[in-house]
């Protein structure tokens, strides 16, 4: 081992663990998150295993060779990029408490293409509200998540995340708690505060079996987990005529932010609303809003 790859050498299960707990006291990330980061850690760690590497070895070569076999593998630009940039914040958090000297200097990776998020026309969104109502508390249920993420434009997380007591419902407002624990409030008007009153009021009850303080409960009234939203989406997707390429929470998401944008919403607001701490983030859906406007443009007869 050279001299360099002995300075970047660290006990490796320890410091994971160490890792682990600075995401979580330290930088306050939630759980999946800390979840996403020892996960990709645990792809360097299968890689050094297999490589009869030891992962300790956090050396610029044997990173560069983990992520050029994840690219020759066929892995996206994206998943090699993110793979790179937890390996480079847990040396950074080395680093930091002194276990290594200096940040590994890797080559630059291929740049990522830039995607623009698919978003659903208004009849689309219409099909899936329609498709819930089956006459059951578990339609009104799934009703009135679809009519949130939608008409709040609320992570996947965020609305599994939401308790009873987070509802306002005289000033038709949630309080959730977004990414890196910031909390924020949220309208929900017209429409989908009147879905979901009716599913707090008179549905809800019906699924209340444990007296949890969650919003939105399983058949057995437990916690809805964001997998759960997945299922959700895919089944009442597949009911209204969506391709199932198209139906994960997140869409919703994207379709809030697009069509307030469209209806002439201005994207400082936006950017409150959706909790982006960056405007840049914000500003993607204006991109993706002139895209469909020149694609309508230039293929539409009475355009």
């Amino acid at each position: 081992m050279s001299a360099a790859n002995d300075a970047n050498h660290i006990a490796f299960n320890e410091a994971v663990e160490r890792f682990r707990d600075y995401l979580q006291l330290e930088r306050y990330c939630s759980q999946n998150t800390v979840k996403a980061y020892i996960s990709d850690i645990k792809s360097w760690n299968a890689y050094c295993t297999k490589m009869n590497l030891d992962p300790g070895n956090l050396c610029a070569e044997n990173i560069s060779r983990f992520l050029c076999e994840q690219s020759a593998k066929g892995m996206s630009k994206s998943t090699v990029q993110r793979n790179a940039a937890v390996l480079g914040s847990f040396t950074g958090y080395l680093v930091y408490d002194g276990e290594l000297p200096a940040m590994p200097k890797l080559d630059p990776l291929p740049k990522v293409d830039d995607k623009l998020p698919q978003v659903m026309t208004e009849n689309e969104i219409q099909r899936i509200i329609n498709a819930c109502e089956d006459g059951t508390p578990i339609g009104k249920r799934d009703r009135a998540v679809i009519e949130l993420a939608y008409g709040a434009g609320m992570r996947a997380s965020e609305l599994c995340s939401i308790k009873l007591k987070d509802i306002n419902k005289t000033g038709g407002q949630i309080y959730v708690c977004g990414k890196g624990g910031k909390q924020r409030s949220v309208p929900y008007l017209g429409a989908v505060r009147k879905v979901v009153g009716e599913y707090i009021e008179d549905h809800r009850p019906q699924m209340d079996k444990l007296g949890l303080p969650w919003l939105f409960l399983t058949r057995t009234g437990r916690q809805m987990k964001r997998e759960f939203l997945w299922h959700i989406m895919r089944k009442r997707g597949i009911i209204a005529g969506i391709p199932v390429s198209r139906l994960h929470p997140h869409i919703l998401r994207h379709t809030f932010a697009t069509h307030l944008l469209r209806n002439g919403m201005d994207q400082r607001t936006l950017q409150e609303i959706l909790g982006h701490s960056s405007i840049m983030t914000t500003e993607k859906y204006t991109h993706l809003d002139l895209e469909i406007r020149d694609v309508y443009d230039k293929f539409h007869p009475r355009a």
